[in-house]
């Protein structure tokens, strides 16, 4: 149970940090409007989350049987 409650904690932490690091330094940055940055703003999170889940499932697929749990 404590083990739940600390990565949610965690969690909780960090998307705090993120959206107050946003809200007050995201202004601050110059980004020119288009449509192109735009478009790698949204494609950006699923692309880097499908690299690592593709090498998370290449070093799985390589590992000996006898390592793997059952």
């Amino acid at each position: 149970m404590d083990n739940k409650t600390t990565f949610l904690l965690k969690v909780l932490i960090l998307s705090l940090g993120l959206s107050v690091l946003i809200k007050f330094v995201g202004p601050l940055l110059s980004v020119p409007e288009s449509s192109v940055i735009a478009g790698i703003a949204v494609c950006l999170p699923s692309v880097i989350l499908a690299v690592l889940l593709s090498w998370r499932m290449r070093q799985h697929s390589q590992q000996p049987e006898s390592l793997v749990k059952k």
